[in-house]
């Protein structure tokens, strides 16, 4: 599966001179995600008028225990998360049921008032490794998320109509070379759509930070984070692999109409492994 989804070809580095290729074998295996689950997910009303979108059930379970699920299954050890609406009951529900992961949590009270980059660049102190990046509302197979323990890799899918965000151009070798950021006009001159999962190395998080700082110091809190990826890439210091999810099961759950059609997709995998308490869980600092 692996070899038909992600084409490897780029590995090279001789391929592209110019280019940035950060980090080596020694962060290939990456072991921590950051969960971004900030948002009040007013698009899933009334479903999130009393809990965070995270929390909406998916054929019986929880997005966000779907999520535990394929993150032990694949090897990983650490859940950064981001809290921000309603973030007690996604801190009670992760000590509870977070299979043994150490779990650390950074608060992000501004989250009514920024964008996604802000709470990415809460994070940004307090992870030093490489790191698997995935936002709350989406499900998919578990194998989908074990290609993406490799660095400098982003999840995409084939545009289609019902889809908004952001958009890339792939390509021959699968390697991305633009980005179209946010619900722009220009959706249907790029092929894939970003299905907003993203393995980033440490050299690579190491320049990302630094230019989420400059942009958060300079007020651009309601900016996308892909703005930073997207100016990377164009600046050619920068090479994510795309890992193709349409050869897998995934949906993002914006809206009703998404929850009713991931109900549709995953409705034969209503039993995911049953939670236990974890291990650790700490609060970190969020300045």
């Amino acid at each position: 599966m692996d070899g038909r989804i992600v084409s490897e070809r780029y590995r090279s580095k001789h391929e592209f001179p110019t280019c940035w290729n950060p980090g080596g074998t020694g962060d290939r295996h990456i072991t921590t995600a950051l969960l971004l689950a900030a948002g009040a997910g007013t698009r899933l009303q009334p479903l999130t008028d009393d809990y965070p979108k995270c929390l909406t059930e998916v054929c019986g379970v929880p997005i966000l225990g779907r999520l535990v699920s394929c993150l032990v299954e694949q090897g990983f050890r650490r859940l950064v998360v981001v809290l921000g609406y309603r973030g007690e009951q996604i801190r009670d529900y992760l000590e509870k049921h977070a299979f043994g992961l150490a779990v650390d949590f950074v608060d992000c009270h501004e989250y009514a008032t920024t964008n996604n980059i802000y709470s990415l660049w809460r994070a940004s102190k307090h992870i030093r490794e490489p790191f698997v990046l995935i936002e709350s509302d989406l499900i998919f197979d578990s194998q989908l998320l074990g290609l993406m323990r490799i660095r400098d890799r982003i999840a995409v899918t084939g545009v289609q109509s019902r889809l908004l965000g952001t958009t890339v151009s792939i390509d021959e070798f699968g390697r991305v070379i633009s980005f179209c950021v946010g619900a722009d006009p220009c959706l249907r001159g790029l092929g894939h759509k970003t299905v907003n999962v993203y393995s980033l190395s440490v050299a690579t998080w190491q320049e990302v930070v630094r230019r989420l700082d400059r942009r958060i110091a300079a007020g651009r809190v309601h900016d996308y984070y892909e703005v930073v990826f997207a100016e990377m890439v164009a600046e050619r210091l920068l090479t994510l692999q795309s890992v193709h999810f349409d050869d897998g099961r995934w949906c993002e759950i914006d809206t009703l109409e998404d929850l009713r059609t991931a109900e549709q997709l995953f409705v034969d995998s209503r039993r995911v492994r049953r939670p236990r308490m974890t291990r650790r869980s700490r609060s970190l600092g969020g300045t």
